[in-house]
């Protein structure tokens, strides 16, 4: 049995941004794009690359929102639409798979305790490592070239 599981982000905060006119997004630091390739654009809420022509919103997104130093944000997309995925556990979308991935292995105070980059082909068996350690509450995901924040791995059980 798997002992970590991956989700997406609720897509409720992000979809009223979609519909404030580019001006006020700029603003607020919020870009709009349309995907124009199949694997540049990860979505942060389905988990999934978007297609060719999805719009998206490139924002900046409190990912680690901890009362420890590692309290963190980084850029992310989102796509209009996005239904919130929660894969099976032990599951890999194939956008983690083919990226150069970082993982930050957290405990229960908020604390970084174990940090690697790795081909996305073995974030599987990273994860279940990680998880095997009692002391790993959650592990985050990013795509390590860029640092965007990827998804977060739940303890299953």
């Amino acid at each position: 049995m798997q002992r970590w599981q991956l989700s997406g982000l609720d897509p409720a905060p992000f979809e009223p941004l979609f519909a404030m006119p580019d001006d006020a997004l700029q603003q607020l630091g919020v870009l709009r794009r349309s995907a124009d390739e199949d694997f540049g654009f990860p979505c942060r809420i389905s988990l999934e690359d978007a297609p060719v022509g999805a719009e998206l919103l490139l924002l900046p997104y409190e990912h680690h929102a901890a009362g420890s130093p590692y309290r963190a944000s980084g850029p992310i997309f989102v796509r209009r639409g996005a239904v919130r995925r929660e894969l099976e556990p032990g599951e890999l979308p194939p956008y983690v798979t083919r990226r150069l991935i970082s993982l930050r292995a957290y405990d229960r105070a908020a604390m970084m305790i174990e940090a690697s980059v790795l081909d996305g082909t073995a974030v599987g068996d990273a994860l279940d490592e990680l998880f095997a350690d009692r002391a790993v509450a959650y592990v985050h995901l990013h795509n390590a070239k860029r640092g965007c924040y990827s998804c977060r791995a739940s303890r299953v059980g």
